[in-house]
């Protein structure tokens, strides 16, 4: 059963910058990177404003006719970008219930040739609604925004374990930047409790803001812990190439959304921080390997170090109704 308060440690990333706190910062970001693969940030310099605007856009986007929102529907789009109604994305092979925008860095789509990564397709034009068009430059802006947050804890994270904090900067160069604004409507009419499903992410880092309704729960200690909304602070959580890239060292952890009673509807805006798609992660050097496990394999769960394999496989499983209709060699039979 979850427990019934929050225990994740809270991490003040302005500390990085006053040499009387660092050091004790960064060994509070070793022990939660290592211990828990969870915590929540302040100290970010994104302003109450700016979560709250963005917070308001996914609402309004919500609030939009079905028209308008399935005008952008995801089964549009080869680059898995777009709406996803309630109930078509899968974690685990089970329905969420919810419903989503995916959105990625505004790039044209690449020219994929037949002896091409298929994970090329990935990179491509985001869908905005008509309805809605002050929706773009505000998600754009927070993605721009977050990124440097995201790499500037990257960067403080390999200090914290004693490798060089640039390691990662090459394979950021161009980074491949996700966005999804979520909505969960109540409790589902078939009384699962399925937001969305226990999973890892499947890249490097996760900054998730959250509203005010709860829902957010991590494995620990055996179980499920409540992850309450703190107000100024994001809940930041490591991806499985993190885990390749420090043999073990530093894990991805299992989370999962319970779905809100009734009818109360949560919303939240997860941002994931990634490289580019061809970037082979390589291990990290330092002296943290002695005590570094290996990696967990699973086989229901390849991890790849190359990003690309490794964000396609996830996209695949979790909408195999869009890669049917665009890349139906991706698909099991």
């Amino acid at each position: 059963m979850p427990s019934a308060h929050s225990t994740l440690p809270v991490l003040d990333l302005s500390q990085a910058d006053d040499p009387a706190r660092r050091a004790g910062f960064l060994k509070q970001l070793h022990a939660a990177a290592r211990d828990t693969g969870f915590l929540h940030l302040t100290g970010h310099g994104v302003t109450a404003a700016e979560s709250a605007r963005i917070l308001e856009l996914s609402r309004a986007f919500f609030a939009l006719p079905e028209a308008d929102r399935l005008a952008v529907s995801n089964l549009n789009s080869p680059h898995f970008r777009g709406y996803t109604r309630i109930g078509h994305e899968l974690t685990g092979g089970a329905s969420d219930w919810r419903d989503q925008l995916d959105v990625g860095a505004e790039r044209p789509a690449l020219a994929v040739g037949p002896d091409d990564p298929q994970y090329l397709w990935l990179e491509g034009p985001n869908q905005w609604p008509a309805a809605l068009p002050q929706l773009r430059p505000v998600v754009l802006e927070w993605q721009s925004r977050l990124a440097a947050v995201a790499h500037r804890l990257l960067q403080e994270l390999l200090a914290s374990i004693g490798a060089p904090a640039d390691f990662f900067d090459a394979a950021f160069d161009r980074p491949h930047l996700h966005t999804k604004l979520i909505r969960y409507p109540g409790s589902a009419p078939s009384g699962a409790g399925q937001g969305v499903g226990a999973h890892k992410d499947y890249g490097f880092l996760t900054l998730l803001l959250q509203d005010s309704v709860g829902g957010l729960q991590v494995v620990r200690d055996g179980g499920y812990l409540d992850v309450p909304p703190l107000p100024g602070a994001f809940v930041v959580n490591l991806g499985e190439l993190l885990e390749i890239a420090t043999e073990g060292y530093l894990t991805a952890t299992d989370h999962r959304v319970v779905s809100p009673p009734g009818s109360v509807e949560r919303y939240s805006v997860p941002f994931f921080y990634n490289p580019r798609l061809d970037a082979v992660v390589e291990t990290v050097p330092g002296d943290y390997l002695r005590s570094a496990p290996g990696i967990a394999h699973d086989a229901s769960n390849p991890l790849h170090a190359e990003y690309g394999r490794n964000e396609l496989k996830g996209w695949v499983r979790a909408h195999p109704s869009v890669a049917r209709r665009w890349h139906p060699d991706l698909v099991p039979a």
